[in-house]
């Protein structure tokens, strides 16, 4: 986009602002003057990354942010019109910060092509719940419908409408939308677009679905387990892979389940890796309190074709094109674009390695006949705890992420979990206060 052109565009919004996410995920937007975008895009301004989790540290805490000018989205809420780029991060001007987030997707969709030739189409599943406010309470639901209910039962079904309309004129059409399984449960669905963008898009999609519900009245959540007996939100990533001529290398007509050998190459590569790189896609305490069963999580490591029970699912295609993998154990509550570069790095160390995925689960993966364990490496796992292990343990994550994130990741994720491990809870007090 040339600047002529944005400089118009944000004259005519309310604020200016640039988006990143710190490494848990989490969205964060620095609103700038629009007077300077001409020395913004050319230096980029400045922020404090040692107050952005693992960014940076506070003794060598100046950051840069530059935005990302084919970003840029002017958003249409109800009172005002925002500007909004995604940034990316730098240490100094020229300089990539190792610690950005987006950085590690580009670098995975850069070596996918550079050393296979390959290109991705990618498609996040958004789930969320609409509630009364942003604290517990008994009536925190705003409805009791249920998978696909209209009116008047579905009462997010205007809070669904108007962000589809408002990521529309952002030039980000949806595919489908409904209401989700849970109550007060809600899902929407985008078109495919490459990764970077696909990531970019989920960001835009956060902050719209937030500003929307808080126009209605609710509060949106994206917490992955609010609830013992609902279903979790979750973060389905559907994924296609195409060659330099454009065609979908995952497809294979005379296959029995329609997939290529390289696409169970690429299966192969996110079975083996599922387990190191749980703790970015199962990110938080909260995460692993979804993988139980028939709450339409997976359990075990395992693939299958249009098994929903299954980790990585191959679900039906109309046309070869449309040939893709879906990988459902991430949740919202982690950072897309390390989840998204996770799925790849996964898929292309399975080729490298010249991998198999072996025989799909059979039926309900849920119930497959195997012994219960304590620690059991043929399943997810089942804590941040067991979740953290493998972390610590594996050469690949670190690979992924380098090793500056991924020593920050490390630190802030078992800060997490001892917190947790060490807070004495209601549950505790009803169970043992009587000892």
């Amino acid at each position: 986009m040339r600047l002529e052109k944005i400089e118009k565009l944000i004259k005519e919004s309310d604020s200016t602002e640039i988006a990143f996410t710190d490494l848990n995920g989490r969205i964060r937007r620095l609103p700038v003057n629009p007077k300077n975008i001409r020395d913004i895009v050319n230096d980029g301004i400045g922020f404090d990354g040692s107050s952005v989790a693992g960014i940076a540290t506070v003794d060598k805490s100046d950051r840069i942010l530059m935005p990302v000018l084919e970003s840029l989205k002017q958003i249409r809420f109800r009172d005002k019109r925002t500007s909004l780029f995604v940034g990316t991060i730098h240490n100094e001007q020229g300089q990539r910060a190792r610690t950005d987030p987006r950085y590690v997707l580009e670098k995975a969709v850069a070596e996918a092509h550079d050393e296979f030739g390959f290109k991705f189409l990618a498609s996040p599943e958004y789930e969320f719940f609409l509630f009364r406010g942003d604290e517990y309470a008994k009536d925190l639901y705003t409805d009791k419908a249920g998978y696909c209910d209209a009116d008047p039962k579905d009462k997010g079904e205007n809070v669904r409408n108007r962000i589809i309309d408002i990521l529309g004129q952002c030039d980000v059409p949806f595919e489908k939308a409904h209401h989700e399984v849970s109550p007060s449960q809600h899902e929407i669905n985008f078109e495919c677009s490459p990764p970077v963008v696909a990531s970019d898009r989920t960001l835009l999609f956060s902050y719209v679905t937030h500003m929307v519900a808080s126009e209605h009245g609710f509060h949106a959540s994206f917490m992955p387990k609010p609830f013992d007996d609902q279903n979790r939100n979750a973060l389905h990533i559907h994924l296609s892979m195409q060659d330099k001529r454009g065609n979908n290398v995952f497809y294979d007509k005379d296959n029995e389940h329609g997939i290529s050998l390289l696409a169970r190459k690429f299966i192969g590569g996110i079975l083996k890796y599922a387990r190191q790189t749980s703790i970015l896609m199962a990110s938080t305490f909260n995460s692993y309190k979804a993988y139980v069963i028939e709450r339409e999580a997976p359990v075990v490591v395992g693939w299958g074709p249009r098994n929903r029970t299954s980790m990585v699912r191959i679900p039906y295609a109309a046309n070869p094109e449309g040939t893709r993998l879906e990988i459902r154990s991430p949740d919202p509550a982690g950072n897309i674009y390390l989840q998204m570069a996770a799925f790849i790095k996964m898929g292309l160390q399975g080729i490298r390695e010249d991998l198999n995925c072996n025989s799909p689960d059979a039926g309900k993966a849920y119930f497959q006949s195997l012994d219960k364990r304590i620690w059991d490496e043929r399943f997810l796992p089942k804590s941040m705890f067991e979740a953290l292990v493998e972390a610590e343990k594996s050469a690949f994550l670190k690979e992924i992420l380098g090793e500056r994130m991924y020593d920050n990741l490390l630190a802030i994720k078992t800060a997490e979990w001892e917190g947790h491990r060490t807070h004495v809870t209601q549950r505790e007090f009803d169970k043992y206060l009587s000892i």
